[in-house]
């Protein structure tokens, strides 16, 4: 089973690009952020850490769970805080996902681990993954998708983008760029021809 990492700013389009693998391909894709957010639950392995690293915060809601927004907004705004946060889950996420992985070898039903992550470069993931790829689109397409999907503030998105590796970085680890600042059958076609190396 060859194990598939995939990366690329926010709002550059991977959740489309994981969709057409999964469901054309032998693949079993894992979503890091989902990961981490079934980490985060209460009474899950992260949750009391983050409660005691983040006392005072308006993070939560009244059944004591995490606001996303609030957290989001806590995180990006503060380079500290981020750090303490990602100190706090990333470890438990790649833990989680190497085990899941492993199970999944085990079995021997799929051909493709694809996971996908936004941190896959600055958690070291690059040298667990057989192949890296980068989901390359420019900022401009990214800033419209994010306006315009998730209903993100130019101010909001600038710090995401700020949060975030430069382009050049991602392109140094890659095994494949992929771009996606054309047509999905453009896109599509690109996958394409990467599963058939």
């Amino acid at each position: 089973m060859e194990f598939i990492g995939i990366t690329g700013g926010v709002g550059a389009g991977k959740s489309r690009i994981l969709q057409y693998i999964e469901e054309n391909y032998n693949a079993k894709v894992l979503l890091a952020d989902e990961v981490a957010h079934g980490l985060m639950k209460p009474g899950e392995d992260c949750y009391e850490k983050i409660v005691k690293a983040f006392p005072g915060e308006d993070i939560f809601t009244g059944e004591g769970t995490f606001l996303g927004e609030k957290l989001a907004e806590v995180i990006f705004s503060d380079r500290e805080k981020r750090e303490r946060l990602n100190g706090i889950v990333h470890p438990a996420v790649k833990e989680n996902i190497l085990d899941i992985y492993q199970k999944e070898k085990e079995k021997g039903k799929f051909s493709y681990f694809i996971l996908e992550a936004a941190l896959l470069i600055e958690e070291g993931y690059d040298k667990i993954c057989d192949r890296l790829w980068y989901i390359d689109t420019s900022r401009e397409i990214r800033r419209q998708r994010l306006k315009k999907n998730r209903g993100y503030s130019d101010e909001k998105i600038d710090s995401i983008f700020e949060s975030q590796l430069p382009e050049d970085t991602y392109r140094k680890y890659a095994a494949l760029v992929i771009d996606n600042n054309g047509t999905l059958e453009e896109t599509i076609y690109q996958v394409k021809q990467a599963f058939a190396r």
